[in-house]
């Protein structure tokens, strides 16, 4: 992962022609792609309704994105969910239904704080570990495990580093380069 998700979401506003540009969208996709399709699955859409609603969200976002200015205090999440919400919407109109939500109710645009709570820990969560599946391959093996035995598993960095042939140092320093990433990669997505 080469920059920050701040600059992930400046790089989607840049020209339609730009390379760079196509690889944020890349990314973009690899992370939200699959948290998208979840929330249209919780909408009682059908696989392959579910995916097509996905694509018609990304294009609803392709438009959208160079739009959107992030500010601090305010939740990137509860944008995207917004623009999803308004494509739900939009979808139902088109089919000549009310918008329902899964549950058989109407859909409404504003939630209760406590799910909205834990609609944001899910999202934290679910951000957390797509972000680390992604991450995984971008360090060597030995750095990544060095990494996850000190900070998921809690083991000491002695221990560690006698398992992995290490360096008490080294194991620190995988631990920092894991954690300096995860966190430059999410800094703005999980405000």
């Amino acid at each position: 992962m080469e920059s920050t998700s701040a600059s992930l979401l400046d790089r989607l506003r840049q020209p339609k022609d730009d390379p760079d540009r196509q690889r944020a969208w890349d990314r973009f996709v690899e992370l939200y792609g699959p948290l998208l399709l979840y929330w249209a699955r919780r909408r009682g859409l059908a696989e392959d309704e579910a995916r097509d609603f996905v694509q018609d969200l990304f294009l609803r976002l392709l438009e959208k994105l160079p739009q959107f200015s992030y500010e601090p205090g305010k939740r990137f999440r509860g944008w995207l969910y917004t623009v999803t919400q308004h494509c739900w919407c939009d979808r139902r109109r088109r089919h000549g239904k009310e918008a329902v939500a899964a549950d058989g109710g109407p859909e409404k645009l504003a939630v209760p704080d406590q799910v909205e709570e834990f609609r944001e820990a899910e999202h934290r969560s679910y951000l957390l570990r797509r972000a680390l599946e992604l991450m995984q391959t971008d360090f060597e093996l030995t750095t990544w495990k060095a990494c996850w035995a000190v900070v998921a598993e809690g083991r000491p960095a002695a221990e560690v580093a006698a398992e992995l042939g290490l360096t008490v140092n080294a194991v620190y320093v995988a631990r920092f380069k894991v954690l300096r990433r995860l966190r430059d990669e999410l800094s703005c997505l999980l405000d």
